[in-house]
């Protein structure tokens, strides 16, 4: 498996000096670390950028990046603004599950959904055919079909 990792509120970590969050190191692994997941992958961290700064350069950077990997699995960590953006652009990839997911709070919060949507990534990508996915909220929904309800704080069909 593939994991990239592009920034979002899932790598975030907060600054008491500044009193601001910033995109800190990837947090996946040691997700996987902390639930004790035996999972074979390879770690690329692609960007640290909230997905609101994110240009269209960078989600073909991400497109190249999954069409170039010999690995038919990739988790994409993003950010949840524009995670639907990006899954559009990933699109049509031939002999690839992409699973993209993130998090409404920093993983490093001791209340926070990541660990929940990484383990649904995960799951979802063990099980499901060649396409794009979004993984948010216990649910799965293909790219193209889902969008961000920011009122209600998570994702939903279209």
């Amino acid at each position: 498996m593939l994991i990239l990792t592009t920034g979002g509120t899932i790598d975030k970590i907060y600054f008491d000096a500044s009193s601001e969050f910033e995109v800190g190191d990837p947090t996946v692994p040691h997700i996987f670390d902390d639930v004790g997941a035996d999972i074979d992958y390879e770690l690329n961290s692609l960007f640290r950028k909230d997905s609101l700064e994110m240009t269209d350069g960078d989600r073909e950077t991400i497109r190249r990046t999954c069409e170039k990997t010999p690995h038919r699995q990739i988790l994409i960590t993003h950010g949840t603004d524009t995670m639907a953006r990006t899954a559009e652009v990933l699109q049509n990839l031939a002999g690839k599950v992409i699973v993209l997911t993130g998090a409404m709070a920093p993983a490093r919060f001791r209340i926070t959904d990541a660990i929940f949507n990484v383990g649904t990534a995960v799951g979802a990508l063990q099980s499901l055919a060649d396409g794009v996915y979004i993984a948010m909220n216990g649910q799965v929904f293909k790219a193209g079909q889902v969008r961000k309800n920011r009122d209600a704080g998570r994702f939903e069909a279209l």
